[in-house]
């Protein structure tokens, strides 16, 4: 299940955004914020950001909170982050055949790559009984959890750019460990203030005309977005045996980190190398039987070569 920009609020309309190419990068809506008060095309502006544009959601004020069991006042302290979670997981757990009567009580585990904590910034001055579980980054998976009534593993992942990558990583390890018997995996991001925005612009990091355009000599850094997708997984031999329809299988999975690189947030070239082979060798996967590769292809002239020469030596 998934809701992203331009509309793709299921697996079908996103796919054909994709093979439609449309374009979904928009000009930042004025319910976020006044772009106005922040925008400066200087990048060396203090406190201003150079880009005007981003992938951003529609409607995400909207909720269902009697759906969930959530009273008005508790949904309305509830970072919509959650929300989204919430939403998404029951459409991707109905979409794999569950119920809320089947889910209710199981060891079904729930990972979350969560990254932005914007709602906390907004809801500062704002307390009430609701707000510390409402803009609590452990809670996102707890929630959804909890709602369901699921009792495996629930955990909420913060490694930037990777976290959903890592959840599901994670995801696969507790289910051949036999810690829970299907898994919720999710990653969920909401721009909803523009302090991280600013922050970007100042590191250079983000593209002026808020287009990534990855290996291409006029990258100049990437586009922010918004959205969250979600996916359930079984062992395969669970899912076999039970004639659940099965779209894709995970192989394998490594994580790793750079150790020292030029600095705290270049990427190091020997360690992509490392943890692709890792991965490689955990699925027992030939470089030679890979046909595609997505890669984090951040458009910028430093991130970018690192990259492709990594894939390079590992590919060949």
């Amino acid at each position: 299940a998934c809701r992203f920009p331009g509309g793709a609020d299921d697996p079908e309309a996103f796919w054909e955004l994709l093979r439609e190419g449309k374009d979904a990068v928009a000009e930042i809506p004025g319910d976020r914020w006044d772009l106005e008060s922040f925008f400066d095309a200087d990048p060396e502006a203090r406190g201003r950001m150079y880009t005007r544009r981003g992938g951003f959601l529609g409607q995400v004020d909207e909720f269902d909170a009697g759906f969930f069991g959530i009273s008005p006042r508790e949904a309305a302290a509830m970072d919509p982050q959650q929300r989204l979670l919430l939403e998404v997981g029951y459409a991707a757990m109905h979409f794999a055949g569950e119920t809320k009567a089947t889910l209710l009580q199981s060891y079904t585990g729930v990972f979350v790559g969560i990254s932005t904590n914007d709602w906390s910034k907004l809801m500062s001055e704002k307390a009430s009984v609701y707000t510390g579980t409402g803009a609590a980054a452990s809670i996102a998976a707890n929630r959804v959890s909890y709602s369901l009534g699921l009792k495996g593993p629930s955990v909420s992942m913060d490694t930037a750019c990777s976290s959903a990558l890592v959840a599901l990583d994670a995801a696969a390890q507790n289910l051949k460990r036999g810690r829970c018997k299907l898994a919720f995996v999710a990653g969920v991001n909401l721009m909803l203030t523009p302090h991280v925005t600013v922050a970007h612009c100042k590191a250079r990091m983000l593209s002026t005309g808020g287009r990534c355009k990855t290996f291409d000599e006029s990258a100049d850094g990437y586009a922010r977005g918004e959205g969250c997708g979600g996916v359930g997984l079984k062992r395969l031999s669970d899912a076999t045996a039970a004639q659940n329809r099965v779209l894709a299988v995970v192989k394998g999975s490594a994580v790793n980190q750079d150790g020292r690189s030029a600095s705290l947030t270049a990427p190091n070239g020997p360690s992509q190398e490392e943890v692709i082979s890792m991965a490689l060798q955990e699925a027992q996967v030939s470089p030679l039987d890979v046909e595609y590769v997505e890669a984090h292809g951040t458009g910028t002239s430093l991130g970018d070569p690192i990259e492709v020469g990594a894939l390079k030596a590992v590919y060949g």
